[in-house]
């Protein structure tokens, strides 16, 4: 069937994005909205928009019962997820098709078997694609558990079962703090996710975070549209992405490439999806996780291939055949994306709430900005604080970083403090230039102090220009005071610390 009009169940700046891709195909928007999120520009956007609870996720963006009532109310031929909230949700996929509407998404039997990292595993496990060594099930028994450990040896890694985003996992160096964590990370998991298992895994030092784009139909036909590189993290949470990857060879891409597939076409999965792996100092890859949704990060990857990921997700809940084949796929140039949250770096990430005071989002070549707020609006309390997303296109990689080096200087954010200092240092450290970096950069490389150096040298630079343009001869003109002062600063904070 031809779907005419859709339901986003989500917010911000995803929801935004959906609308905009729904509206170049001509189809007609709805969006659902907490009372916090009233004077959003998303539920501007949309054709139709209905407010359906509180601020509080549990009484509004989570509550699928009255989701599928608005669907009903205004005849929605299907509903997009977005990512988050109840993207994952396989008994919120399953209701969506039991009332005779359309979750653009994979089938709920897909999302429980790929949603589990157990289940994942033990599928992964029976196609041979390569697997960290570790526990095959939850950890029922502690003696066992440290026999396992003592067998793939210290350090290891303790993983919630059903969890992500660093919640329920644990680093154990040695024997005797192996016990105490199991448990720390138990509590923890059943805490965020309402269960406790959790599994043992070798822990792979010095490892890249590397995951593969997957888009299947309703026929069969399933390809990759290749890698992405998401090692730079912060508590387990991935901060700057790009695509492709530094570490990959065309081998390692096609190998990994087709055990994604491979581990999708078990499942009968449909729709977009990512396949998530290790890879290890000497580029051998093991399978980490499926995440059977839309990613954060799916930018780069349009950016690289040309390709909607959203109309292509559509066009399949229509039950249309793929349009390409792997063979038609290819790289075109390289794409990196940083978040933009509200949180200070300075201060350990953490969130800081308050109202945009200023907002003014960068443009020109090769810049795209997907964000879901306006200058005046407040960052609510409420949700995930990322402000937006900014990426850069270039026809190779030492251009996509320069341009969005110069994108992050013209991105004015008054009102909070932001991660973009943060990401501009990332862009400019030699272990990130020259691509030689793993999941530890934050650890290895990153203290606040270096951002606070680097400010002290901007604020230099700006007063030696003030001063230099006040002194000067007024017979020299502003535009050569202007050009001077530019190479000048260009040339001195240039070279990484």
């Amino acid at each position: 069937m031809n779907i005419k009009k859709v339901l986003i169940a989500n917010r911000g700046e995803i929801a935004l994005r959906i609308m905009r891709s729904c509206r170049e195909m001509g189809i007609s928007t709805v969006a659902v909205f907490s009372e916090a999120d009233r004077n959003a520009p998303f539920v501007r956007y949309a054709d139709e928009a209905v407010c359906i609870g509180p601020p509080a996720s549990s009484q509004s963006y989570l509550n699928g019962k009255k989701i599928i009532e608005v669907c009903k109310q205004l005849k929605v031929d299907a509903i997009h997820p977005g990512y988050g909230f109840l993207s994952e949700n396989a008994e919120f996929a399953r209701e969506v098709g039991k009332s005779g509407i359309i979750f653009i998404g994979p089938p709920a039997e897909a999302m429980e078997m790929m949603g589990d990292k157990l289940s994942a595993k033990a599928t992964a496990k029976k196609h041979n694609i390569p697997m960290v060594p570790g526990t095959e099930g939850a950890i029922n028994d502690i003696k066992a558990a440290i026999k396992v450990a003592k067998e793939i040896g210290f350090p290891i890694l303790i993983k919630a079962s059903a969890g992500g985003g660093g919640k329920g996992m644990r680093v154990v160096e040695k024997e005797s703090e192996l016990e105490e964590e199991v448990k720390r990370a138990s509590s923890e998991a059943k805490s965020a996710f309402g269960d406790g298992a959790v599994f043992i895994e070798k822990y792979v030092e010095k490892p890249r975070h590397v995951e593969i784009q997957i888009l299947a139909d309703t026929h069969g036909n399933v390809v990759y549209l290749f890698e992405r590189e998401c090692s730079v993290q912060r508590r387990h949470q991935k901060v700057v992405e790009e695509a492709p990857s530094t570490v990959l060879t065309p081998e390692i891409r096609k190998k990994m490439g087709e055990c994604a597939v491979n581990l999708s076409k078990a499942c009968g999965y449909v729709g977009a999806g990512t396949v998530e792996f290790l890879v290890d100092a000497k580029k051998n890859f093991y399978f980490l996780e499926v995440n059977t949704r839309l990613q954060v990060e799916h930018p780069v990857t349009e950016m690289i291939t040309g390709i909607d990921l959203v109309k292509e997700q559509i066009k399949v809940a229509q039950g249309e055949k793929l349009s390409f084949k792997q063979e038609d796929l290819k790289i075109s140039g390289h794409a990196i994306e940083v978040r933009v949250y509200a949180e200070d770096p300075a201060n350990n990430f953490l969130p800081d709430i308050g109202k945009l005071i200023s907002y003014k989002v960068p443009q020109g070549s090769g810049i795209r900005v997907d964000d879901g707020f306006e200058e005046g609006m407040d960052i609510p309390i409420y949700y995930d604080p990322m402000i937006a997303k900014l990426i850069a296109f270039g026809k190779d990689r030492e251009e996509a970083i320069s341009r969005l080096i110069r994108a992050i200087d013209e991105y004015k954010i008054i009102g909070v403090e932001t991660t973009l200092p943060f990401c501009k240092f990332v862009l400019k450290h030699e272990a990130f230039v020259s691509g030689h970096f793993d999941t530890h950069f934050v650890n290895k490389y990153f203290s606040p102090e270096k951002l606070f150096t680097e400010n002290e040298e901007e604020a230099f630079i700006a007063s030696f220009v003030s001063s230099r343009l006040l002194n000067s001869s007024k017979s020299i003109s502003v535009n050569s005071h202007q050009r001077t002062a530019s190479n000048w600063k260009k040339n001195r904070i240039s070279t990484p610390d």
